[in-house]
């Protein structure tokens, strides 16, 4: 997949990005940016001065616009006043945990947020390509060594990946309602959902997420505390999804009634590593440190194995993963031994990490 033809769509072309405050949705901007789009953000307002967004001055690289998705109104005219050519979105409750404790807003947010975003690209009278993310768990985790294929059976133990199988039962009903690729001729939409694997890089500060917890903790020599060691999932480096997910859409500009389906975004199966594998890597490339493995008492449950097939990515997209797991994990500890002591690099460090993989 040569991702130099990414400016040959994307330049001086509208993109409207839902969650453009967070960690995948900064990645994304600043990307997209360097591509030459025209980007409108759609989101809540990031939490701290020292998120990603900040630090890569987001609202020089977009029109920010800050809203909630499960506002249906103001979602539908931001769209509409925008026109956009392209649309990603991104705007979720992301993490397993939290979404024991908060589980009501967790489906709103990610099933009736991404339902505003449709309705508002259902308004448009204009051809557009629509890429909605969701995640590697939606489907009904087994936990068997079987990789999941965009053909099995949605499910979710947790809100959040039950969530999420929701949402992606919704982009399959717009896309039988109104959005039908037989009649594209006529509403001129393709619409794709991505599902990705655990992504890692830069500029992740979220609580219960592996990297950042081990960033704090190598950051102040204490040990990392490992929950569940033993757990495998698909790592990859931001970019790789990021990637896949222009790559799809200019797929879906090229042919958009072949390409209006549901994509895996994932490792290669050799890059599925156990949590402790990975932090065994990032303390290696931060140079120091330790870990203990520590059950905690009545903790939430989450699935213990997890893999993505992206056989059909590969085939039939022509994408596929440039960095395997122990690149990944360099790079994003190389990021945070950059910006962690030195923030005011992280916009420099975010534009060559691009640059090195569009390359």
């Amino acid at each position: 997949m040569d991702l130099q033809h990414l400016t040959h769509y994307y330049k001086d072309k509208k993109v409207f990005l839902t969650g453009h405050t967070g960690f995948k949705g900064s990645w994304l901007l600043q990307w997209l940016h360097s591509l030459g789009a025209i980007v409108k953000g759609y989101s809540l307002a990031p939490e701290n001065k020292s998120d990603l967004y900040y630090l890569i001055n987001g609202d020089t690289l977009c029109e920010s616009m800050i809203g909630d998705v499960r506002d249906s109104e103001t979602v539908i005219e931001a769209i509409a006043s925008f026109q956009p050519d392209f649309v990603f979105h991104l705007a979720a409750q992301p993490l397993v945990r939290l979404s024991y404790e908060i589980p009501s807003e967790t489906f709103s947010v990610n099933a009736v947020g991404t339902a505003n975003v449709l309705d508002g690209v259902r308004r448009l009278e204009k051809p557009c390509a629509v890429v909605l993310i969701t995640t590697d768990k939606v489907y009904e985790n087994k936990e068997w060594h079987y990789p999941y294929r965009e053909i099995d059976r949605l499910g979710g133990y947790d809100p959040y990946s039950a969530s999420k199988a929701c949402a992606e039962l919704i982009i399959g009903s717009y896309r039988n309602s109104f959005f039908r690729p037989s009649d594209y001729s006529k509403h001129r939409k393709s619409v794709a959902s991505a599902r990705a694997g655990n992504v890692i890089g830069g500029g992740d500060w979220a609580k219960d997420r592996i990297i950042p917890d081990i960033v704090r903790a190598l950051a102040q020599d204490s040990p990392i505390i490992v929950r569940n060691p033993a757990s495998v999932r698909p790592w990859q480096h931001v970019l790789e999804p990021l990637g896949g997910y222009l790559h799809l859409a200019t797929k879906m500009v090229d042919d958009p009634v072949k390409y209006a389906d549901s994509w895996n975004f994932g490792p290669l199966p050799e890059d599925n590593l156990t949590v402790e594998e990975l932090v065994k890597i990032a303390v290696r490339n931060w140079g120091s440190g330790s870990y203990e493995a520590r059950a905690l008492a009545n903790q939430p449950h989450e699935a213990g194995l997890l893999k993505l097939d992206i056989s059909k990515s590969i085939h039939e997209l022509g994408w596929k993963p440039k960095y395997n797991a122990e690149t990944a994990i360099r790079k994003t500890l190389e990021w945070y031994k950059t910006c962690h002591v030195s923030p005011q690099n992280a916009a420099a460090a975010l534009k060559a990490n691009i640059e090195e993989y569009a390359s």
